[in-house]
């Protein structure tokens, strides 16, 4: 059981609101917020931790990241054991922890088996440090479809890397082996991706009737699906089957947005991943196979961001890190600013929107018997979101896990 703590903060950003409060104090007590005032009860050795000089926050959720992924070395990491994978997973994730990302949605890996269920089990037990983590094991797709990474090897080689199917009972034997084996969420895939090889993100891979096949199964076992789309008419084939979140949403339209809207879908645009894309392209270091798809259709990324950050749709905080380097994962703050958003959308997408997306009423704000994840950073995020890169205080559940006078090693983003 967790003591009491109690953290004296300079300004607060809730979650919720459109500005910073403050000064007040946060009693915390067996992991919740029991207390939220100008001046809270002070229980019998209760810790006291001083922010006053800080902005205070819930804790950062990142709504999509690859922790068993490195996509520098995609083909040969991927072949690695499952062990390996989970053990790399554990150290990134530690890392992320203390860069303020107390919460990850990881939505899948690589591996005929599944590490990030055992990963995530072991956190949730107790057995290792980490963020919380929701996850879906593995990426679901048709036959060269985005997560069909087989095009990477000979044909020759019948390598358990792909979870794809192509018919109605194949696609949903898949859900239901994701559910049977611990998955969260189911994560699919119907249109093509920029790094994987022998697909067009700008073209759908599956037939209504498929996808459909996969949103019904697993909403019958009560799992909400994230699908990694990108063609505008993949984006309303997602959103007709009952998606709860588009990823990436590369080439969204109004019509797409407009339908998400109304149907209370959530968008994860994953922005930064964009600029990393940019700038490799710019430096020559974009793989064979994603630079003729992302030159031609980077502007119309740019444009589809701009959609979303102009619109009222439900935008949640996701990177896409893995496929590329988890320090540079706060930097979504500044994309999503950059492409319109004002700072205190942005940092609600991180919080109370990304909590609303995962179904997670006990977190994303700061407010008592809500989970005691807590965030502090140096400056004012609302004035500068570039404050969110040099957060230097980490609770969660109660737990502290980085101080402002605490060593750190975590390198630059």
């Amino acid at each position: 059981m967790v003591g009491a703590t109690v953290l004296v903060c300079g300004s607060v950003f809730d979650g919720v609101g459109e500005e910073l409060g403050g000064p007040c104090e946060i009693l915390v007590e067996d992991g919740k917020i029991t207390e939220m005032t100008r001046k809270v009860h002070r229980p019998d050795g209760a810790e006291v931790v001083d922010l006053s000089d800080r902005a205070v926050s819930p804790g950062f959720i990142d709504c999509h990241v690859h922790l068993t992924m490195d996509a520098s070395a995609l083909p040969t990491q991927t072949l690695t054991s499952s062990a390996a994978k989970a053990l790399t997973a554990l150290s990134t994730a530690r890392q992320y922890l203390l860069r303020g990302f107390t919460t990850l949605r990881d939505l899948g890996t690589m591996d005929p088996d599944f590490p990030t269920v055992d990963l995530r089990n072991a956190i949730d037990a107790g057995l290792v440090e980490g963020p919380r983590l929701v996850v879906a094991a593995h990426l679901i797709s048709s036959t060269g479809g985005h997560a069909d990474i087989r095009p990477f090897y000979a044909p020759r080689w019948d390598l358990p890397l792909a979870a794809a199917a192509d018919s109605v009972g194949e696609i949903r034997q898949l859900v239901r082996r994701e559910h049977a084996y611990g998955s969260d969420w189911i994560k699919a895939t119907n249109a093509g991706g920029y790094f994987s090889p022998g697909d067009d993100p700008a073209r759908c891979t599956w037939f209504d009737e498929e996808f459909e096949a996969l949103t019904s199964a697993a909403a019958l076992l009560g799992m909400p699906v994230a699908v990694h789309t990108g063609a505008a008419d993949a984006c309303r084939q997602a959103l007709r089957a009952g998606a709860r979140s588009l990823e990436h949403a590369y080439l969204i339209d109004e019509e797409g947005i407009v339908m998400a809207v109304e149907r209370g879908a959530f968008i994860v645009p994953t922005m930064q991943m964009t600029q990393e894309d940019l700038a490799a392209l710019e430096a020559g270091a974009l793989p064979d196979q994603a630079v003729w798809k992302f030159r031609r259709d980077s502007g119309r990324i740019l444009s589809s961001q701009r959609l979303i950050a102009e619109s009222e749709a439900k935008g949640a905080f996701g990177t896409d890190c893995g496929m590329f380097p988890f320090e540079h994962g706060v930097l979504e703050f500044q994309a999503l600013v950059a492409a319109g958003l004002a700072p205190a959308r942005a940092l609600r997408a991180a919080t109370s929107v990304a909590a609303e997306l995962l179904g997670r009423g006990d977190l994303g704000v700061l407010e008592p018997d809500r989970a005691a994840d807590i965030v502090a950073m140096p400056g004012d995020p609302l004035a500068d979101i570039a404050a969110t890169e040099s957060v230097d205080f980490v609770m969660k559940g109660g737990t502290i896990h980085r101080r402002p006078d605490g060593p750190t090693a975590l390198p630059s983003p």
